[in-house]
């Protein structure tokens, strides 16, 4: 049933405008101008065509079998239009009008009344108050956001649900800068019925999903159901969740935006440990994890530093004994290898440090020797040094491929630098800009396989 909220065959969109910098408007050109496959049917009750595009009067005037209806029109009318839809047998809605139950007494009345329309019948309706979905893979986009004011993200793993809209779409602007890509993206607004549960155990299912990310304002219905699909889902795949709502003022703010109740913030956090399920302290910390499960899992907590700036390696150093991962000295072998063809002045000890005149061969020996001995290695690269080769990427996504082994890069820098980091970002190298990230990510995914050891997995 969720999987035409993604893949429709036919969208009508109700309330499709004729004038530019409309919801309406704006919705109807990401179909017509985003790559949709599919076929698209604006309705207005002013049948003039809209970007070449015949509009009908009614969605009871369409013909044709409808997979998705896309409503925005004011919250006055939407009982009317779901009384049409249920009519015409659509089985996926997304409203995207706002105006219910976050409008206190009158609109949580209409949205019962939309509620009770859609009860004892197959269809299933995403929103009200909310910007709907995005999927790169089929070009299915509702957001009523111009692509020229906010960017869409590239094909990906990661899966993003939200309950806000404006928090969802900041992110996605930001995803798409930041050159992540995603899988799915889904705003649900105020749950009148799809809700978080039903999106986390269809995407529990969704090939094209790695990894789940969730901004939460609160489980809309039943928790512990939610619970229950979380642990399922985290024995196949990270879930990642950003709880909003945990201070007293927070709380009074979900209630008022999405109609949530947020609840108790150690509760959440509590059973969230218990399910298996990875809580992010801000939505800088939601991604930095999400990128991390690129690589594969670690067998267990021993890390080693390799980096061509020391005092990034004794950043990094503090963070992994802040986080209880394993510093361990190189074993003598290892120290004889390197020493063998590296200068007298490289520092051995771990984080090792290359130095300031460090070059991509330096670089290949320290790292595949400590893949060899260690079960995650972090690369912190200052690309400014002038003997650095470009080619040192190369050597780094090649070996984290020959090993199977986690490898995270730490870099930061202009343009030149930022070059280098899309190179290896292009081949699914998490790389953070400062060494706390990098290690705080890393420990994420440590802690994450051990829970999962735990399981029997």
């Amino acid at each position: 049933m969720m999987e035409k909220f993604f893949n429709p065959k036919s969208v009508a969109i109700i309330g499709a405008s004729h004038t530019p910098g409309k919801i309406g408007y704006s919705i109807l050109e990401n179909f017509v101008s985003g790559g949709y496959k599919g076929e698209v049917y604006p309705v207005n009750p002013d049948t003039t065509p809209i970007l070449n595009k015949k509009v009908y009067p009614s969605l009871k005037q369409i013909p044709e079998k409808i997979d998705l209806v896309v409503i925005a029109v004011p919250a006055a009318f939407v009982p009317k239009v779901l009384k049409e839809c249920i009519q015409k047998k659509i089985e996926s809605i997304i409203i995207i009008s706002a105006g219910f139950s976050e409008n206190g007494k009158n609109g949580k009345l209409l949205e019962n009344r939309c509620k009770k329309i859609i009860s004892r019948t197959k269809t299933r309706v995403i929103g009200p108050n909310c910007i709907g979905v995005y999927d790169p893979y089929t070009a299915t986009d509702t957001l009523f956001l111009s692509r020229e004011r906010l960017g869409r993200p590239k094909q990906g793993n990661i899966a993003f649900i939200t309950q806000s809209g404006a928090v969802g779409s900041t992110i996605l602007d930001w995803l798409s800068e930041e050159k992540i890509g995603v899988s799915k993206f889904v705003s649900y607004g105020n749950a009148m019925d799809v809700n978080e549960t039903d999106i986390l155990e269809f995407l529990s299912k969704d090939e094209n999903t790695k990894v789940i990310v969730f901004y939460l304002e609160g489980v809309a219905s039943d928790g512990r159901k939610f619970i229950e699909i979380a642990k399922k889902t985290t024995m196949n795949k990270p879930v990642i969740i950003l709880k909003a709502g945990k201070t007293e003022k927070g709380t009074k703010a979900v209630v008022s935006h999405t109609g949530s109740l947020a609840g108790s913030a150690e509760i959440y956090s509590s059973v969230f440990k218990q399910s298996g399920v990875i809580e992010a302290g801000s939505w800088q910390e939601l991604f930095d994890f999400a990128k991390i499960f690129s690589q594969p899992l670690p067998k267990g907590r021993k890390v080693a530093i390799v980096t061509d700036g020391g005092g990034f390696g004794v950043l990094a150093a503090d963070e992994c004994e802040r986080q209880g991962l394993q510093l361990q000295e190189p074993n003598d072998e290892l120290k004889d290898k390197l020493k063998k063809e590296m200068p007298s002045y490289v520092s051995l000890h771990n984080p090792i440090d290359l130095t300031g005149d460090a070059n991509s061969d330096r670089y290949a020996l320290a790292i595949e020797e400590c893949l060899k001995e260690y079960d995650a290695v972090v690369v912190i690269t200052l690309f400014q040094v002038p003997t650095l080769e470009e080619k040192v990427v190369d050597v780094i996504i090649d070996l984290s491929k020959k090993y199977k082994k986690p490898v995270l890069c730490c870099a930061a820098g202009g343009k030149f630098t930022k070059k280098l980091i899309a190179i290896l970002e292009a081949n699914s190298m998490p790389v953070y800009s400062t060494p706390e990230q990098a290690i705080k990510s890393l420990a994420v995914m440590v802690k994450y396989s051990e829970w999962l050891k735990k399981q029997g997995k």
